[in-house]
């Protein structure tokens, strides 16, 4: 069920059932991140792995210093300039949050999502939810409250809706648990803007076997469609079928395929903008019963490359 009463979503979790949530990066399928039960059901209800972590999400700042042994320095500048918004801080952990959250990892990922709705029924609750995003494990994530309900409406007892996620992407994810801070996820907030403030970071954003993080696994955010990263050619392909393939793209059009199979993510190259419309655009593309998917890599800068990141993992592998 679809819906806007944010007491009704509270009521809900606290009775330790899962609802789905919005947030500026995407939607979010929530529990009560204290009820280790609750928690297990989303690994059920998305079928995720238990060794991919979820993020714990909270309305403020001063919660935190219950839930980890110490935020350091940087992280709280961080906090400072990024928070509500797409940052995700991991910290050592204290034992209140359950092993369950962090797939057994000894530090926790936590950001405060820029959502007015969200930030409301959060603050109606005296617990912090966890909530990755609210689809099947592996596929697109969701950034409208029907895309939830398209794959998850029998399964998930509310979906509150708060409108499109504007950012469109899955929050960066900055790990503080070494003494110099690691990226672990590209994603909303650009890597430039992290280091202007804090310096230098590591990079560690492919963990298979033991993911410190969410989407660090290689192969996600897929469609079921085949799907083609690389620079899309000008001139038709040989023995290919042109009402069989779709194109996403940044904001060139590609004369051979069919004009309603292509999607242009920004017309004015504006790489925040086609952020915020990536997940949809694969969505659209993947039901319209194509034998393949091809997309243009964005420029690697920015935003740019929080979606090579999402593009890359998404796409097929031979």
């Amino acid at each position: 069920m679809i819906g806007t009463d944010i007491n009704k979503a509270a009521q809900l979790l606290k009775a330790g059932e899962l609802v789905a949530i919005p947030t500026e990066t995407v939607y979010g399928l929530a529990a009560n991140a204290f009820n280790a039960t609750a928690v297990a059901n989303i690994f059920k209800a998305k079928n995720r792995p238990f060794f991919d972590p979820l993020i714990v999400h909270t309305h403020t700042i001063d919660n935190i210093s219950t839930w980890v042994n110490e935020v350091p320095e940087k992280a709280k500048r961080l906090a400072n300039i990024f928070w509500p918004g797409p940052l995700t801080l991991v910290l050592k952990k204290k034992d209140i949050i359950p092993d369950i959250v962090t797939a057994g990892n000894p530090t926790v990922a936590i950001r405060i999502p820029n959502h007015s709705t969200t930030l409301k029924l959060l603050a109606n609750l005296n617990f912090p939810v966890a909530a990755p995003s609210a689809n099947p494990f592996g596929y697109v994530s969701p950034t409208t409250a029907q895309h939830v309900h398209d794959q998850l409406g029998n399964i998930v007892p509310y979906i509150l809706d708060g409108g499109n996620s504007k950012v469109g992407i899955e929050s960066t994810i900055i790990s503080f648990a070494t003494e110099i801070p690691t990226l672990l996820r590209l994603g909303g907030i650009a890597i430039e803007k992290i280091e202007e403030v804090i310096g230098k970071v590591n990079v560690s954003i492919n963990q298979n076997s033991n993911p410190q993080a969410p989407g660090q696994i290689d192969s996600h955010y897929s469609p079921n469609t085949k799907f083609i990263v690389g620079e899309i050619p000008l001139q038709k392909l040989a023995n290919i079928n042109v009402n069989e393939v779709g194109a996403i793209t940044l904001s060139q059009n590609i004369d051979w395929i069919l004009p309603e199979n292509q999607i242009k993510l920004s017309k004015n190259k504006d790489l925040n903008e086609a952020a915020s419309n990536i997940f949809a655009a694969m969505r659209i593309l993947d039901k319209k019963g194509l034998t393949k998917i091809l997309a243009e890599p964005m420029p690697n800068k920015g935003l740019g490359s929080a979606i090579n990141d999402r593009l890359n993992r998404a796409a097929y592998k031979l």
